[in-house]
């Protein structure tokens, strides 16, 4: 049984914001590195996941929809992909990199001690692009969780890059936030689970990183894209506004 798991989320490609979140005391000690999806498709993804795989099982990987669609990308599947910088990231993958995003599954579980059974997942338990946000209501709260095991009693999910930890139908749900695209405030967003849940952020020189980002990689938007995400010029409300719709909250009265 695992006491510790750091859980990151949606890293997307950002280095220095990675490499800062495993610098800390708490992830170095943790007994898991869980990573909640959106990993790679960014500016910087062959070295994001040359370092991930570098740490060998301590890191536990789900697949995001951008993991997915970098994959769909590469080997045909798709024409078009949302982000604008995925389609430049998956010509840079190489294929054990792409070998590695087709193994990762959609979810798991773990058990934490004091925690019991936990699933970890990107966006819900049955759809990697599905939105549920702090603010969803009940009832889509009970529909995203209609098929899970009544044991499982914490979920953990990423996709919309803002923290939040709150009760639906007794399950606790925690979304870490965001390491590499933070939305709201600056900072590389993650989790400590075990016994309790513990939101943190990882603050790092944000402009060193702009700098580095903009130097290292030679995607032709780099510094609109590191300005905008790095700086966080998306606030929360912005994010909220964007994604309600996608929670099925305009479908009611």
């Amino acid at each position: 049984m695992l006491s510790r798991v750091a859980v990151l989320s949606d890293i997307h490609g950002v280095l220095p914001a990675l490499e800062a979140v495993l610098d800390e005391p708490e992830v170095r000690a943790a007994d898991r590195i869980v990573l909640t999806g959106d990993i790679a498709a960014g500016p910087q993804p062959t070295q994001v996941l040359d370092l991930l795989t570098g740490l060998g099982e301590r890191v536990v990987w789900i697949s995001g929809n951008a993991d997915r669609e970098l994959l769909e990308h590469r080997r045909g599947r798709r024409d078009a992909v949302p982000d604008p910088i995925a389609p430049w990231a998956a010509e840079r993958l190489r294929g054990d990199h792409l070998d590695l995003l087709a193994r990762l599954p959609r979810s798991l579980v773990l058990t934490l001690r004091g925690m019991g059974k936990v699933l970890f997942c990107h966006a819900t338990p049955r759809d990697d692009e599905e939105v549920v946000l702090v603010d969803s209501r009940l009832d889509r709260w009970q529909d995203v969780f209609g098929d899970l095991d009544a044991d499982i009693r914490t979920v953990v999910l990423g996709h919309t890059h803002m923290p939040f930890v709150r009760l639906a139908h007794g399950r606790l749900v925690v979304n870490p936030g965001s390491v590499g695209m933070p939305y709201g405030r600056t900072g590389a967003h993650w989790a400590l689970l075990g016994p309790g849940v513990e939101l943190r952020t990882t603050n790092f020189d944000v402009e060193a990183a702009v700098a580095r980002v903009t130097r290292d990689s030679d995607y032709p938007g780099i510094t609109e894209w590191a300005d905008y995400f790095l700086r966080a010029r998306a606030t929360d409300a912005d994010a909220l506004n964007a994604f309600g719709p996608r929670d099925g909250r305009t479908d009611t009265a």
